[in-house]
């Protein structure tokens, strides 16, 4: 798995190239609204271009992670399917049920089901590279979602000069992400990590937590501020030593967001002593979020590695798709 991390900016890189070289077999026209349907790794790249685009887009985006799409889902509808190995039962069901709506679609995959149902179709399909975990292609899939709404005129090309500025970053930036995660993946040993971070960058929080489970073998959570203030915070009442929270920043916040980050930290010091705070590099979005998501994948493997597990299997995961296909 440390190789893959590893290579997260020529993956991304790599990802940009092949967007940009993508011929599309439908011409584009006007849609009302989007749905990106994609579940674990390959359903992330969905939340964090939620997040880049929820304040600018023009049109609804909804996130799908069911059998089913939303009841509104029509030929003004784009639908799109990423599933890293194409057999994804949810998504494939989701892929199957936007055909019949007379939907316009377009999948993001290796192969499989819905690589094969996409060529029956004549549907555009990019393809993802083969023989990696899926969490660990999220640099390849992301352009990809990009690029599909792009082609659509759902938004702009601004996000490719985002990209390529955020592969410089991180190629300048690895050794002291890869040092610093390592040093904070030696203070959650034995700890329950916690991710808090704005709302406008969940799906960074939610990354982190995916991978603390699947990379790391641990258990964890993640809530965004300000909704974590209406519930969560109340239950920060009883000793936690066993607990770790890790405060993710941005720096673009609002001052009502950092005020909220001041104020929680004063209250949970008194139940825990492991609060930890990750500060993005970055001038735009993308640049940050590639930031945090590669801290985060580092950390969540020296957290394998310092717990001496295999960062990359899955074999619960295998089981469960195992019995679900009896």
């Amino acid at each position: 798995m440390d190789f893959y991390i590893g290579n997260f900016a020529n993956l991304l890189e790599e990802g940009l190239a092949v967007g940009s070289n993508y011929g599309f077999n439908t011409a584009p026209k006007p849609l009302k609204n989007v749905v990106l349907a994609g579940l674990g790794g390959s359903g992330i790249g969905g939340e964090i271009v939620l997040n880049y685009l929820e304040r600018s887009i023009t049109v609804p985006l909804v996130l799908c992670k069911d059998y089913f799409l939303p009841g509104f889902v029509n030929e003004d509808t784009l639908v799109i399917t990423s599933s890293y190995s194409g057999n994804t039962e949810e998504t494939l069901s989701v892929l199957n049920e936007a055909k019949e709506k007379g939907a316009v679609v377009a999948c993001v995959t290796s192969g499989g089901k819905m690589g094969a149902f996409a060529g029956a179709n004549n549907l555009d399909c990019i393809a993802l590279p083969e023989g990696i975990p899926p969490r660990a292609c999220f640099g390849a899939s992301l352009p990809q979602i990009l690029f599909i709404l792009k082609h659509y005129n759902i938004i702009g090309e601004e996000f490719i000069g985002e990209l390529k500025a955020a592969v410089a970053l991180l190629r300048t930036e690895e050794a002291d992400i890869k040092n610093d995660a390592r040093l904070l993946a030696e203070k959650l040993q034995g700890k329950l990590p916690i991710i808090y971070s704005d709302q406008r960058i969940a799906g960074i929080a939610t990354r982190w937590r995916q991978q603390f489970n699947e990379n790391s073998k641990v258990l964890g959570w993640e809530r965004p501020f300000p909704e974590m203030n209406h519930n969560e915070l109340v239950g920060w009442k009883d000793n936690a030593e066993s607990l770790a929270v890790i405060f993710l920043h941005t720096g673009a916040e609002l001052d009502r967001v950092k005020l909220r980050f001041d104020i929680n930290r004063s209250v949970i010091c008194n139940f825990t002593n492991a609060i930890f705070e990750v500060v993005a590099k970055g001038d735009s979005f993308l640049e940050r979020a590639v930031y945090l998501i590669l801290f985060g994948d580092w950390c969540s493997w020296f957290l394998a590695e310092l717990r001496g597990v295999d960062a990359v299997e899955v074999n619960v995961i295998d089981y469960l798709k195992g019995e679900l296909n009896k």
